[in-house]
């Protein structure tokens, strides 16, 4: 029997909601072994495609794989991909551990999986507390249970921090890193780019429903990086002027320094000493993941101060 690495493959999916092109022309692979984030800006396309992909919505063209095969082909799809779309998605009567043993049963999973996966998130002791009483990160929490119940080879998670205090946020970190690390393919999505520096290797990166890059964290970082320099000064608000006004893009960083873009650092340092103005430091900038970000999407915003008149709105 052929072995099939496990993998999310989106082929030329396109998606149109009445006059709203959602998704167009997206194509991209989340590979096994790493935890490739997916990030855009609201109404990029992120939650359509993974709707899309888990069959909950039908594409206007093109497909989704999971494992090599279409998510409806899958008899028992809990095995095959543990998914969180929508935490609260839960019915409240129901009790967590409830919950569970039905998605359990309806995939042929036995009931001792269920008391490991509530142990494993943290709900051991809140098994049989009804799930409408629960805070959104319990919610979160039981969500990620039941993406771990068929122990599946891929898993997707969107927004999975949401809710999470600061020792869960620590904790759902570790469990992506260790899904991957166990050779899962791991897809999720974020708006929380600082947790996504310290955790994705790669990153799929759209806007109004395409692909705007397809990249290593490693290499988005140090293309953001590029041509960018830290100038330390007690007098910042001369050093921008002087700067900005030889055509660099100025932003402020710490209480004493400056990351200046579009000029050389040579060129930098020659203005500043010309016009007296004095400096500790001037050093190449290391760009965070927000920067990189806010780069690539600055031209793609559906929603915002900076859309003003775009019209659409994928989801």
């Amino acid at each position: 029997m052929r072995v099939v690495e496990p993998t999310i493959e989106v082929r030329a999916l396109r998606k149109r909601y009445r006059t709203t092109v959602a998704v167009d022309g997206l194509s991209f692979t989340v590979r096994a072994g790493e935890v490739t984030g997916f990030i855009g800006p609201n109404g990029a396309g992120k939650s359509t495609t993974m709707r899309l992909i888990l069959g909950l919505d039908a594409p206007d063209e093109g497909e989704a794989l999971v494992n090599g095969r279409p998510y409806r082909s899958l008899r028992t799809p809990l095995t095959e991909v543990g998914a969180l779309l929508d935490a609260s998605a839960l019915h409240p009567g129901r009790r967590a551990r409830d919950h569970l043993l039905w998605l359990a049963h309806s995939n042929g999973i036995g009931k001792r999986r269920v008391s490991e996966v509530l142990d494993q998130v943290g709900l051991a002791a809140a098994a049989r507390r009804r799930a409408g009483g629960f805070s959104l990160g319990m919610q979160q929490r039981l969500g990620i249970a039941a993406a771990l119940l068929g122990d599946p080879p891929v898993f997707m998670f969107d927004e999975p921090v949401n809710g999470l205090d600061p020792d869960g946020i620590v904790w759902i970190r570790g469990l992506l890193r260790s899904l991957a690390t166990e050779g899962r393919a791991v897809l999720v999505s974020s708006h929380l780019m600082g947790e996504l520096e310290d955790t994705a290797d790669h990153l799929i990166v759209i806007g109004r429903g395409r692909v705007v890059a397809d990249t290593t964290v490693a290499m988005l970082l140090a293309a953001a990086s590029k041509d960018r320099f830290e100038v330390v000064t007690a007098e910042r608000a001369r050093a921008t002027t002087l700067l900005a006004g030889a055509g660099a893009t100025i932003a402020v960083a710490g209480t004493e320094a400056v990351v200046v873009d579009g000029l050389p650092g040579d060129r930098v340092s020659a203005l500043l000493t010309g016009a007296g103005v004095p400096f500790s430091e001037l050093r190449r900038h290391r760009a965070s993941l927000e920067e990189a970000y806010m780069d690539l999407t600055r031209g793609v915003i559906e929603f915002g101060p900076d859309a003003a008149g775009m019209d659409g709105g994928a989801r």
